[in-house]
């Protein structure tokens, strides 16, 4: 199939090698910009665009679909299908009927539960068992057109990190599933019940608050595991938690109840098993105590 390939992050990576891989036409890649990053802050292409360049595929980064002259160049391709996975630039409805079976989306949760920016995340925090990935026909609103395809898994205690490697590779795959014969998977609407959304990520929520729940606070710390980092601050100094577990102690929210960084929740405590001090590498927490005193008693700031 010829094959218009849009996405910008490493969860969209898997879908395009997928896509070279089972033989498909990839005629062109849309991304995001090239942004600033690094000291320097010199221009840096997206992980999808360094791909596809590395494959030889024409990449294409307009900052607005919403012009004509854009859009023209977008129907000029003369693509079956537009491949969607984590674009971030909303597409108009010229775009979106241009190819012959328009577009088709991967996204990472189980429709309509977390429909928006940050299913993966917003799964976790919530407590969810089981979350998955999701092919779609893309229309004008936010992830709610028909689905062709669901795969699930399990959350079980795993970080954002390993679950966006995880369903992005899933994703590709059943991707390649439906392209192979579309008239196996026909499109089924959405359930109206179950509708959920997953607002973008705001980086004051990474500050832990320790009158929650231990459970809570676990979820947020694997939520927030690699970006933006779950936080406490601790003589003004920033300790970012990478991984950690519950223990059934009672203690005041903050308070460090041993010697070894044991802190209390509004119910039970956590007990962080990776950190890491600002500027620095990540640590156990016998690491980070051997040159730095944080005795029982003190108290921390979520």
């Amino acid at each position: 199939m010829r094959i218009i390939y849009m996405g910008t992050p490493d969860f969209a990576v898997p879908a395009l090698d997928a896509l070279v891989k089972a033989g498909h036409d990839v005629v062109a890649v849309y991304s995001q910009p090239p942004r600033p990053a690094g000291r320097g802050k010199a221009l840096r292409p997206s992980p999808v665009h360094g791909r596809a360049e590395a494959l030889g595929i024409e990449v294409r980064t307009p900052v607005s679909l919403k012009d004509a002259g854009v859009q023209a160049d977008f129907a000029a391709l003369e693509a079956d299908v537009a491949v969607v996975a984590a674009y971030g630039l909303i597409l108009p409805r010229a775009v979106l009927n241009a190819p012959r079976y328009g577009c088709m989306n991967i996204h990472a949760s189980l429709l309509p539960r977390w429909r928006g920016a940050a299913p993966i995340q917003r799964a976790i925090l919530s407590g969810d068992n089981v979350t998955g990935v999701t092919i779609m026909d893309m229309e004008a609103g936010l992830d709610t057109g028909p689905m062709r395809a669901k795969h699930v898994t399990p959350i079980e205690d795993k970080t954002a990190g390993a679950l966006t490697a995880e369903l992005a590779q899933a994703g590709a795959e059943l991707m390649i599933e439906v392209l192979d014969d579309i008239a196996l998977h026909p499109p089924m609407a959405q359930p109206e019940d179950g509708v959920t959304y997953a607002a973008k990520i705001d980086k004051a929520e990474s500050r832990i608050d320790f009158t929650k729940d231990a459970h809570q606070v676990e979820r947020q710390v694997r939520a927030f595991n690699p970006f933006p980092g779950a936080f406490f601050e601790y003589c003004g100094e920033r300790f970012r938690i990478l991984a950690g577990h519950v223990e059934h102690h009672a203690g005041t929210p903050g308070e460090l109840l041993d010697d070894s960084l044991l802190i209390g929740c509004g119910h039970d405590a956590i007990r962080p098993t990776l950190i890491q001090r600002a500027g620095k590498g990540a640590m156990s927490p016998g690491e980070l105590l051997r040159g730095y005193e944080m005795p029982a008693g003190s108290r921390v700031d979520g």
